[in-house]
Order: structure tokens, then C-alpha cells, then sequence
């Protein structure tokens, strides 16, 4: 409401203004009421302008104007040149033009790639001691693996947390259903475990990409963008981002990768938990996790018997052991 206001005493001020202070007649007018609807156009205009582009903008037009000071000082006095010196007085006020609009430009241009310099990430335009950057995703965080992983020593570089992960944590934690949020409060301390552990540099980054809407483009982004590792468990993000070109680190290949591999014949122990979808099936499970189907095995079920193995199924999600009561 203020602002319409604001408007509205501008465009009464301007011509009373042009009337008195320039000319008591209609061209005072004129002037004063021109010069109030470009005072408002230009408020309009800035307004719909961000904080940061209008920052960089003055601060590129202020660089260029002073570089063409610069030259119009130097320039003349290094060539002792009348054409030099009679170049630079007649194109004064067009090598201001030029220089001020190059320096906005370039300031508008590249005001993102600041972000990119955050002095956690890198110093002077390089990676910390040449380590490589691994950005970690909320799925990993939540899973909680990952800080076995730096614990042991099997992580290594600069592992990056970014705010949008923390926000979308913090926003679980909030739920309402129960089991979700102790889940995303537990994330946000192994986060705080990992940013104080002394096994590995872990940053936090703030660079948010407000043109993108889901945190998983986002993530992509700055993978691409810090030329990093994604660190996921997400199944359709490690999807996303290899196609685009990211170097991917599943927590969930890497846990099926160390598992013990049993061959066919071997013959091992289980415990038969419960009955399989297929009748005489029942279903047991290593202690790594891996399912077994064992068949004539819902019989035992309830009770620890030896099986042999007839086959193995390697699947995105894991493997699982097909065997026999032996």
C-alpha cells in the first residue's frame, strides 16, 4: 500500500516541481511529469531486479569506469602521441560507455561462478590439497553407513554436505510420522559427526540453485559444477547422474561388492525366518543381509538347517542365493 502512495506523491511532485524549479509553464510541466514516471519506471524495474545482479551490476559499472580512467591517465602519458591524445579527448565519453558496460556485463555473467570459490571448497581456484570432492546426498546421510565408511578409513578427500540436504533433512525431522522423524534426527547427527570427524574434511556448502526445483537436479549441478563425486544410495539418482556424466559412489553396490561370495555346491548355515511366495519355498538371510530362498525349506522354518547352494541372482538392489536343504 505504501508504495502506491510513494507512486502517487512522485507523479504529483514531479510537475509542480518542472513548474517551479525549471519553467512556470507547460514545458516545466512536461519535464517534471517526464522525469517523475521515469523515477517510477525505474523503481519498477529495480524491484523486479535481484539484490545480487543490481550488487554486481553497480560493482561492474564502477570497475569499468574506473579502468577507463585508468587508461585515459596512462595511456597518453606512456605514447607522448598528439594523435594518441587527441584519440583519447574526442572518444572520452564513448570509451566510458564501453569499459562501464563490459564491466557490468562480465559482473552479471559471472556473479555465479563466485559461489564456486567458497573458501571451504577451494582456495584460489583449487581443490583443498588437491583432493577430490565427493558431495553426499541426504539417502546416504540417512542410511548412515557412510560413517562407518570415513571411520575406517575407506573414504577419503573432501566430503561436501550442501545446505539443500541439510534443509530437506531438518524438514523430516519435522514430520509427523514417527519412524521418519527419528530417522532424519539421527541423520542430522551423524551430519554433525562427520563435519567434526577428524578422519576426513567435511564441508558444507551453501550455493542453492533457485531455478531448479528438485534437489536431485540440483545435486547434479553441483557435481558438475564443483567437478565432484555424488555419494548416493538413491537408485534413481545414481541412474540420473551417470547418465549425465557423474562419477557415482553407491553405498549399495559398495556393500554387495564386500560381501562374502558363496558359490554353487558350497554349502553354508542359515536360519529359516519364514515361507517363500513359491510353496515348500522358505526364506532366510545371511549376516550381511543377503536373502536365500531355500527350496523344500518352509518345513524348517523356525529352525537352523545346512543348505547348499544351487544359484545366485545379482540384482540393483542386492544379490540373493537360491539353495537347497542339504
Amino acid at each position: 500500500m505504501f508504495i502506491y502512495i510513494a507512486r502517487l506523491l512522485v507523479i504529483i511532485a514531479g510537475p509542480l516541481v518542472g513548474y517551479f524549479q525549471i519553467s512556470p509553464d507547460g514545458k516545466g510541466i512536461l519535464i517534471g511529469t517526464g522525469v517523475a514516471l521515469l523515477v517510477i519506471a525505474a523503481e519498477i524495474i529495480i524491484q523486479s531486479v535481484r539484490l545480487d545482479d543490481l550488487v554486481a551490476g553497480f560493482i561492474g559499472l564502477f570497475l569499468g569506469l574506473i579502468s577507463a580512467s585508468f587508461l585515459r591517465a596512462t595511456i597518453p602519458a606512456l605514447f607522448d602521441s598528439v594523435s594518441v591524445t587527441r584519440f583519447f579527448e574526442n572518444y572520452n565519453l564513448m570509451l566510458s560507455i564501453v569499459l562501464g558496460y563490459i564491466g557490468m556485463l562480465i559482473a552479471l555473467k559471472k556473479k555465479d561462478e563466485l559461489d564456486l570459490l567458497d573458501r571451504d571448497i577451494k582456495l584460489t581456484g583449487k581443490k583443498l590439497a588437491g583432493e577430490s570432492i565427493k558431495i553426499i546426498d541426504s539417502s546416504v546421510i540417512i542410511d548412515g553407513r557412510i560413517l562407518d565408511l570415513v571411520q575406517t578409513g575407506f573414504l577419503e578427500g573432501a566430503l561436501v554436505i550442501p545446505t539443500i540436504v541439510l534443509n530437506e533433512l531438518q524438514a523430516l525431522a519435522d514430520s509427523p510420522e514417527d519412524d521418519l522423524r527419528k530417522r532424519a534426527r539421527r541423520a542430522l547427527d551423524i551430519a554433525v559427526e562427520l563435519r567434526e570427524s577428524a578422519e576426513v574434511s567435511c564441508k558444507i556448502y551453501e550455493k542453492d540453485y533457485p531455478e531448479m526445483a528438485e534437489t536431485d537436479q540440483k545435486l547434479i549441478r553441483m557435481s558438475k559444477d564443483l567437478k565432484a563425486k555424488l555419494v548416493t544410495s538413491d537408485f534413481n539418482l545414481n541412474k540420473v547422474a551417470r547418465a549425465q556424466g557423474i562419477v557415482v559412489l553407491n553405498i549399495n553396490e559398495l556393500a554387495n561388492a564386500v560381501k562374502a561370495r558363496l558359490l554353487p555346491g558350497e554349502k553354508f548355515e542359515v536360519f529359516i525366518m519364514k515361507k517363500g511366495k513359491e510353496e515348500s519355498q522358505g526364506i532366510g538371510f545371511l549376516e550381511d543381509g543377503t536373502m536365500v530362498i531355500i527350496e523344500d525349506g518352509q518345513k524348517h522354518i523356525g529352525t537352523r538347517v545346512e543348505a547348499k547352494v544351487s544359484s545366485l541372482l545379482q540384482k540393483p538392489s542386492g544379490r540373493m542365493i537360491f539353495a537347497r536343504v542339504d
